[in-house]
């Protein structure tokens, strides 16, 4: 084991005995280590990781807001006669008392227990994992219903702030960096046309419309830890970016990828299409389980929802590829302009089934 690494793990409060650790999960974010001690009442499982202080610059406050929603998850989770061990993460204290420890270069490091008997699956490739999915958030959703978002920082400023997405595509245009402008005209000329529609879901939380809520704001399949046996959601992970939202935002970004019938950067839009059975199950399962907490213009909105995370992302692509590919990691030429353009086609499928996707949602009730 790596001396440093070595070190890092003796801050942690843990059992006595011999410990390994090795690279876990295929996580693109933050540095992943399972961590074993072999110790005299058996072994012992638990979850290393790096905070990656670029994308978190502020990680303390990150885990902040993961002990505030972890702490309240463990109550609900324990009335409605769960067990919040294995339903919630679980921080790991440090020897003085902590839930992180600052490494000798500032990184800063966390442990959380190891969910035994779960596995985690990258891609919702049936309707029915789908609606596990949604049901894993949708519950979510549900528990945190009754947390002041107010409490909680914004881990990444603007993250699903999507006039001012629209604002920052304005300035790679106005700065043109990578001189990449005349190739993307078309591009341009589409996210113009929804100028006024990007405000539509903050517009709406400021009229008193729709509340502030906590959010989870990665709703991947690949967040939701399923049971070895029964195949269920247990656990919703990686809340790094959990902070105040829409439950249209978690809503939405599901539905951006797992509705999908392509690859984020297939290049090949003909295969760029909508499912909207895939859009029904998740639905069906968000809605079973949030729906009793989220109001009657919260649900109407959650096909905007889904149009309007699609769009964003697909701005972010633009966005930097006009700035040289600074953010999202490329691997060929044009890769984040083949993003781009993979959204901006999934926001036209959504379009064309406009009607069916709100009616599904009013049918769900």
């Amino acid at each position: 084991m790596d001396e440093r690494i070595r070190k890092i793990i003796a801050q942690f409060a843990l059992p006595g005995g011999e410990i390994e650790a090795a690279p876990y999960g295929n996580g693109h974010i933050n540095d992943t280590l399972r961590v074993i001690v072999h110790a005299d009442g058996g072994d012992r499982r638990y979850i290393l990781q790096r905070v990656n202080s670029y994308v978190f610059p502020k990680p303390v406050e990150v885990i902040e807001n993961i002990e505030k929603v972890t702490a309240y998850l463990r109550e609900i989770i324990a009335q409605e006669g769960g067990d919040p061990l294995r339903e919630t993460l679980t921080l790991v204290e440090t020897r003085d008392g902590r839930h992180y420890t600052l490494a000798e270069d500032g990184e800063l490091w966390r442990m959380y227990l190891f969910i035994e008997g779960t596995r985690s699956v990258d891609l919702p490739d049936t309707e029915a994992l789908f609606a596990l999915s949604g049901r894993a958030f949708g519950r979510f959703q549900h528990q945190m219903g009754g947390f002041d978002a107010a409490q909680l920082h914004e881990t990444i400023v603007d993250f699903h702030n999507t006039p001012a997405r629209y604002r920052q595509l304005e300035d790679a245009i106005a700065r043109n960096e990578a001189g990449r402008l005349e190739q993307v005209q078309e591009e341009i000329a589409f996210c113009k046309k929804y100028e006024r529609e990007v405000h539509v879901l903050l517009d709406a939380m400021e009229a008193g419309d729709i509340p502030l809520r906590v959010t989870h704001n990665d709703t991947k399949l690949n967040n939701v830890l399923l049971d070895e046996k029964t195949g269920e959601g247990v656990c919703v992970i990686d809340l790094d970016t959990v902070m105040p939202g829409l439950a249209a935002y978690d809503f939405g970004d599901s539905i951006r990828t797992g509705a999908s019938t392509a690859a984020e950067d297939e290049t090949d839009l003909d295969k760029v299409q909508f499912s909207l059975p895939m859009f029904r199950a998740f639905a069906e399962g968000f809605l079973a389980e949030a729906g009793a907490a989220l109001t009657a213009r919260e649900k109407e909105l959650l096909p905007m929802g889904a149009k309007l995370m699609t769009l964003e992302c697909g701005m972010r692509f633009l966005a930097d590829h006009l700035n040289g590919d600074k953010y999202f990691r490329v691997h060929r030429e044009n890769h984040n302009l083949d993003r781009a353009r993979t959204q901006f086609t999934l926001v036209r499928r959504m379009e064309e089934k406009w009607d069916e996707m709100t009616s599904i949602i009013r049918a769900i009730g």
